[in-house]
């Protein structure tokens, strides 16, 4: 049984997905502690904290004041110092071993009705709980990128995990602001099921002469509604994170999930997009 209110959330991670948690957490009111293995990637994580609230505050989008959403928030490189939380997201690196070894020492020190969640956006629920004693509190709670702009959350329902876990999930998220979908702990889940394939394809046509990538990303945008074409949204995302999310469907699904060569390519060459300058398109 997971405890009924939250008031102090962890997250273990501070890179993109971590640190955008933590800032829509602290957004709305909620202690947070964010956890990561080397200060200067903690830093890294308030860094761009602080430029997402100043870039929001100018909109006029934040209720509070940028500083006090900020004091919300204590840093550390110590897992202990989640101890007293509530809730917990793992953020961390997309790799099961890692997350694994993550949710094990979690349990040494969170009580045993913390919620625990992860934010793999293909990775199996059940296969990471099953490194607790405590499966059926673990869920899946997939926000999308940038977390602090992206309305949906994604609900990953585990083997064992139980109803109150995935009903405090979806309170959690919707408390948030965000607007929650449900899928089984299948490989992709809902989102990256349907999308990498899709990116995959539209990389594979600007790669066979179809079209130039502007036509390409054009004719879906306006041919089907889509707010960004396939090669501007895999450049958003970042070309790694995109070639690794391919080649796990992959692995699970077969043929229909395989990488498009030019996405490998691309990785290879150190052009991931919009993060490095420099994907399918250009970028300053």
């Amino acid at each position: 049984m997971v405890r009924e209110s939250i008031d102090r959330i962890g997250v273990v991670g501070a890179g993109t997905m971590g640190s955008g948690i933590a800032q829509v957490a602290a957004t709305n009111g909620y202690e947070v502690v964010m956890r990561d293995i080397e200060e200067e990637f903690v830093q890294s994580g308030f860094e761009s904290i602080e430029d997402s609230l100043d870039r929001l505050a100018g909109k006029d989008a934040l209720e509070d004041d940028p500083e006090t959403i900020r004091e919300r928030i204590e840093g550390t490189t110590d897992l202990e110092a989640l101890a007293d939380c509530d809730a917990v997201v793992e953020a961390a690196v997309e790799n099961v071993d890692v997350k694994k070894e993550i949710f094990a020492d979690l349990e040494e020190f969170v009580a045993e009705d913390v919620l625990l969640a992860t934010n793999t956006s293909t990775l199996s629920i059940t296969s990471i709980a099953a490194a607790t004693g405590t499966p059926e509190r673990v869920v899946g709670l997939h926000f999308m990128n940038p977390v602090p702009i992206m309305e949906g959350v994604e609900i990953v329902v585990g083997e064992k995990t139980d109803a109150e876990t995935v009903g405090l999930a979806h309170d959690l998220a919707e408390d948030l602001e965000k607007t929650t979908w449900e899928a089984d702990d299948k490989p992709g889940f809902v989102t990256n099921r349907i999308l990498m394939p899709w990116l995959n394809e539209g990389i594979r046509a600007y790669d066979e002469g179809v079209a130039t990538k502007e036509d390409i990303d054009a004719g879906m945008e306006l041919g089907t509604n889509v707010p960004m074409g396939p090669l501007t949204l895999a450049d958003h995302i970042g070309l790694d994170v995109c070639l690794h999310a391919s080649e796990t469907l992959y692995e699970e699904l077969g043929d229909r999930y395989k990488p498009a060569y030019l996405l490998k390519r691309k990785v290879e060459a150190g052009e991931l997009g919009k993060k490095t300058g420099k994907g399918f398109y250009e970028y300053d």
